[in-house]
C-alpha cells in the first residue's frame, strides 16, 4: 500500500520531527514573506526561533475565514506574484470571495496527495476516472483530473448536472471510477436504476466529496450502483483542495496527510483541544504550503479524532467523516443541534431513505416546532408509516433530546441536487 506516494515517516517519533520541522519553516516563511502573518505573530508575542516543541503551536493566533476576506483579493500571500502560478476561490459570505494562491510546489505537493488517494483506494493505470464535479474557480475538477493524471488513470472530464451525458459515459467509455459529491452520486446512481443499467456499468468504485454524508446515503449508491467500495475523500479549497485524505476500505474513519498539515481538533467555544472520540472542531496548520499558508486556520468543520491502529494497516492518522460545521448549529428550545447529528440517528433506522429535511418554525403561540420530513425507503412500500414516524421521532427524542414531528413522503419526493443538498431550513424570524 502506498508504493508510489508513500507518507514521508513511519514512526509516530519520525512524524512529530517531521511536523515540528514543517511548523518551523512555515512559522518562518510566514513572518518573513507575509506581513499580514508578521503583524499577527508579532502581536502573539511569537517568532521563528520560539516554535522548540509541538506543544508551542498553541501560543501561534488563530486565522479565521474573514482574515481571508479582509486580505481579499490575495490574502496570507507569502510569495511574490511572479510566484503563483494559479488560483482557486470558495465562496465567502459578505460578496467576497476567498481566494487563494498556489506555488509550481503547492501543485505538485496537491497532485502527490490525490495520487495518494488514488492509490489508497487501490486504483491502476487501467481505470477510467469519470469526474463529475465543477470546474473552474474551484478546486475540485482540477484536483480530482489533475491528480488522477498524476497517478497515471485515465481522466473523463465530464463536469456536474447533464445525467444523459454521465450515463452514456458510464456506458460507451467504461468507466470504473466515478468522483463527485455525495448529492450527486445519489442522483446519478437513481438515474442509473431508472433506466436499468447497473448490469451494463464497469465501475468499481466510487469516490464522494464536498459535503457531509450519511451512511444511508452510501448504502443506497452502492446498492443502485451496484458497487462495493464508496470512498469519502475530505477537502478545503483553503489547505489544497480534496485529495488531503481518503477514507479507508475498512471504514472506519479517513485517513489524513499528517505529513502534509497538523490537524487539531478544538472545542469550538473554549478553543482548547477535546479527547479523542469528541466532536471539535478541524484546526489545520500547513507544513510545506508556499503560497498561502496556514497558521492554525479555523475551518469551523466538526468531526471526532479516532484512536489506534487501523485494521486496514495503513499508519496514517484518522478521523472521522465530516459531520457538520460549527456554524451551521442552530438551537432549537435550549438545545445545540447539528445537521449531522440527524444523519446519525437517522442512518441508524431501518425502511427509510438517505434524504431528509429538518423545518423550524415558530407559530403564532411563541413556540417553536421542528418537523422532521423523511422519504422511505426505495423498497418500502406497505410499510406501517405509523410505526416507522414513531420510531423516528423516539430516537430524535432520544439521542438531541428534543420532540419533533415526523412527515414520511415517497421515495424520490425530496429534490436532489448536482452539488450539495441543503437540509435544515430554519423559517424562524431572526
Amino acid at each position: 500500500m502506498l508504493k508510489r506516494f508513500p507518507p514521508k515517516y513511519r514512526t509516530d517519533r519520525e512524524m512529530r520531527d517531521l511536523q515540528l520541522e514543517g511548523v518551523r519553516w512555515t512559522v518562518g516563511h510566514a513572518w518573513n514573506n507575509s506581513p499580514f502573518y508578521r503583524k499577527r505573530l508579532d502581536e502573539s508575542g511569537v517568532s521563528p526561533g520560539s516554535i522548540r516543541s509541538l506543544e508551542d503551536l498553541g501560543r501561534i493566533p488563530f486565522t479565521t475565514a474573514d482574515d481571508l476576506l479582509d486580505g481579499y483579493p490575495l490574502p496570507l500571500l507569502a510569495v511574490p506574484t511572479r510566484d503563483i502560478l494559479r488560483i482557486h476561490s470558495s465562496s465567502g459570505t459578505t460578496g467576497k470571495r476567498k481566494i487563494l494562491c498556489y506555488t509550481r510546489k503547492d501543485i505538485d505537493d496537491w497532485q502527490d496527495m490525490f495520487g495518494r488517494c488514488y492509490e489508497m483506494a487501490g486504483l491502476s493505470r487501467e481505470d477510467r476516472v469519470q469526474i463529475c464535479v465543477g470546474y473552474g474557480l474551484w478546486t475540485a475538477g482540477a484536483g480530482f483530473q489533475l491528480g488522477a493524471e498524476r497517478f497515471g488513470a485515465m481522466a473523463i472530464p465530464s463536469g456536474p448536472g447533464n445525467l444523459e451525458l454521465q450515463c452514456n459515459f458510464l456506458i460507451d467509455l467504461q468507466t470504473t471510477v466515478l468522483c463527485c459529491t455525495a448529492s450527486m452520486g445519489l442522483l446519478v446512481a437513481e438515474e442509473v436504476h431508472a433506466r436499468g443499467l447497473r448490469g451494463r456499468l464497469k465501475l468499481t468504485k466510487v469516490i464522494l466529496g464536498a459535503e457531509r454524508t450519511s451512511e444511508a446515503m452510501l448504502q443506497t449508491i452502492r446498492d443502485l450502483l451496484g458497487v462495493e467500495e464508496v470512498y469519502d475523500i475530505p477537502g478545503l479549497t483553503e489547505l489544497y483542495g480534496p485529495g488531503t485524505g481518503l477514507s479507508c476500505r475498512r471504514n472506519v474513519g479517513i485517513h489524513y496527510w499528517s505529513d502534509y498539515y497538523i490537524l487539531e481538533i478544538l472545542d469550538p467555544e473554549s478553543l482548547v483541544p477535546v479527547a479523542p472520540g469528541e466532536i471539535g472542531e478541524m484546526v489545520y496548520t500547513t507544513l510545506r504550503k508556499e503560497a498561502a499558508p496556514l497558521l492554525r486556520y479555523r475551518s469551523r468543520d466538526l468531526t471526532r479524532l479516532i484512536e489506534g491502529p487501523c485494521p486496514c494497516g495503513c499508519i496514517l492518522p484518522r478521523h472521522d467523516r465530516i459531520l457538520g460545521r460549527s456554524d451551521d448549529m442552530v438551537v432549537f428550545r435550549g438545545v445545540n443541534i447539528y445537521p449531522g447529528q440527524v444523519d446519525e440517528v437517522l442512518s441508524r433506522i431501518g425502511r427509510i431513505g438517505s434524504e431528509y429535511q429538518v423545518l423550524l418554525d415558530r407559530k403564532a403561540d411563541g413556540k417553536d416546532y421542528m418537523t422532521v420530513k423523511v422519504e422511505l425507503a426505495a423498497d418500502a412500500a406497505g410499510a406501517d408509516t405509523g410505526s416507522v414516524a414513531r420510531v423516528v421521532a423516539s430516537e430524535i427524542k432520544r439521542n438531541l433530546m428534543v420532540s419533533c414531528a415526523v412527515e414520511l413522503i415517497p421515495y424520490g419526493t425530496l429534490p436532489r441536487s448536482e452539488r450539495k443538498t441543503k437540509r435544515l431550513f430554519d423559517n424562524r424570524p431572526v
